[in-house]
């Protein structure tokens, strides 16, 4: 009677929609060879299932969309997304945000920041581990260069109320208008998949964006 170890399948081949953060050449990411192309990049902080990422590069494909999500799984389930799909202008790299964005992205290198729906830690002890703080303000605005925007929605008013008056008092970022809120033609028409399963539920959806402004005007 045999007893080997029956070896345990490797995961499936998602590049170059997904690449794991050990993977990566040496930093700063060279965005050009990254996507194959020099266009215009947005960056989604926490991608989630891809929701975004997918209707966002199919809606603009002369953009190139870069997420970074630190749960491996869903960011496997969303690189499957786009591989099935053959998008050539979108790539998601599986890591922890605070150490992908300082380390491995060039200054100035992002036209748009997108954050939608941040983990809100709940309990005060955990706090501390939300992505909003004083330095990844200060990286968004490292990122984008002048007249390029933040962007950033959540159905928690409290954690809202936070990021909205982390990034007002930064004298890189000038408010904008809100996005307008609209009915979704049909179930894959939301902006996430969190905002779609939030106002399904009939709770209400908290968006701001803020533009981020020249040298001169800090």
């Amino acid at each position: 009677m045999s007893t080997a170890v029956p070896s345990l399948a490797s995961p499936p081949d998602l590049s170059p929609w997904f690449t794991h953060l050990k993977e990566l050449p040496p930093p700063p990411l060279a965005l050009a060879a990254f996507f194959g192309n020099d266009r215009p990049v947005e960056l989604e902080v926490g991608t989630g299932r891809g929701l975004f990422l997918t209707t966002a590069g199919e809606a603009h494909p002369d953009i190139n969309f870069l997420g970074i999500e630190c749960d491996l799984k869903e960011a496997r389930r969303a690189a499957t997304r786009f591989q099935k799909r053959q998008y050539p202008n979108v790539r998601l790299v599986g890591g922890d945000a605070n150490v992908f964005l300082p380390r491995y992205l060039p200054a100035g290198s992002m036209q748009a920041v997108h954050v939608y729906f941040p983990d809100p830690w709940w309990k005060k002890r955990h706090r501390k581990r939300r992505i909003f703080n004083p330095a990844f303000v200060a990286e968004c605005a490292r990122l984008i260069p002048p007249g390029g925007l933040l962007h950033s929605w959540t159905d928690v008013a409290e954690y809202f109320t936070v990021i909205c008056s982390q990034i007002n008092i930064s004298p890189a970022f000038r408010e904008l208008p809100p996005p307008e809120e609209r009915e979704a033609s049909h179930d894959m028409d939301y902006h996430t998949s969190y905002e779609r399963k939030k106002r399904k539920e009939g709770l209400p959806i908290y968006r701001a964006r803020w533009e981020r402004l020249p040298l001169a005007s800090q």
